[in-house]
């Protein structure tokens, strides 16, 4: 979300709605933050491992029922404008990777979930986008690596889908949802819900930042 007023009234409107939110700090320069907001009164902020662009990484331990769960939200930059091409991206990406195994081993006894946009897309997309690099599958790659299950890709093997689309139709799979992998059984769905984009409810996008997508949803 912004870190302007637009996003301080899509808390409160969350709030209203019953939903208890965790925000990343604001920002010191004008940039996006993220928000996780959960459908239960019992959310505890956490100590985000994530050094660099802490605003975009906020932290959760989330307690539903007698289940507790941490919460790691993500929102990957983009690639920025000409002169800084990808040096956020990178940057965050970096300590997002680094971060990883300090999560699970600082949650050892509950399920570990990290959500939220990650600006790349995996290895095999359909279809195959050129733009992106090595380094930027690499990032994808580094989830399951350390011991996280995409729960999209769990549960749905072989489907095409995707969770944002660009001003020429081409749809990218950004957004993603990751447990760790001894919980990934535990997932008994996970998918993308397009209706609010169908029907006409979505932002168009812009070169320095795109818009969300409808965002992931898992049970």
């Amino acid at each position: 979300m912004s870190s302007t007023q637009g996003g301080d009234a899509l808390v409160t409107a969350l709030t209203e709605r019953g939903y208890a939110t965790v925000i990343a700090p604001r920002p010191s320069a004008p940039d996006y933050r993220t928000v996780i907001a959960c459908r239960t009164s019992t959310v505890q902020t956490v100590p985000s491992p994530v050094t660099v662009t802490p605003h975009r990484a906020p932290a959760a331990r989330v307690t539903v029922g007698d289940h507790n769960i941490a919460v790691l939200g993500l929102y990957v930059p983009s690639r920025g404008p000409k002169d800084q091409r990808n040096v956020a991206k990178r940057a965050f990406q970096k300590s997002v990777t680094e971060s990883l195994p300090r999560l699970l081993a600082a949650f050892p006894d509950m399920p570990v979930i990290v959500a939220g946009d990650l600006n790349v897309i995996e290895r095999g997309h359909q279809p195959p986008h050129k733009v992106f690099g090595n380094w930027e599958y690499t990032f994808y790659d580094s989830f399951q690596a350390a011991g996280l299950t995409d729960t999209f890709r769990h549960l749905h093997p072989d489907e095409v889908a995707h969770s944002w689309f660009g001003r020429s139709g081409n749809g990218f799979r950004f957004d993603h949802i990751f447990v760790s992998t001894p919980h990934a059984e535990r997932v008994l769905a996970c998918d993308y819900h397009q209706k609010a984009r169908q029907a006409g409810l979505g932002l168009p996008s812009t070169p320095s930042e795109p818009n969300e997508a409808p965002a992931t949803e898992a049970g």
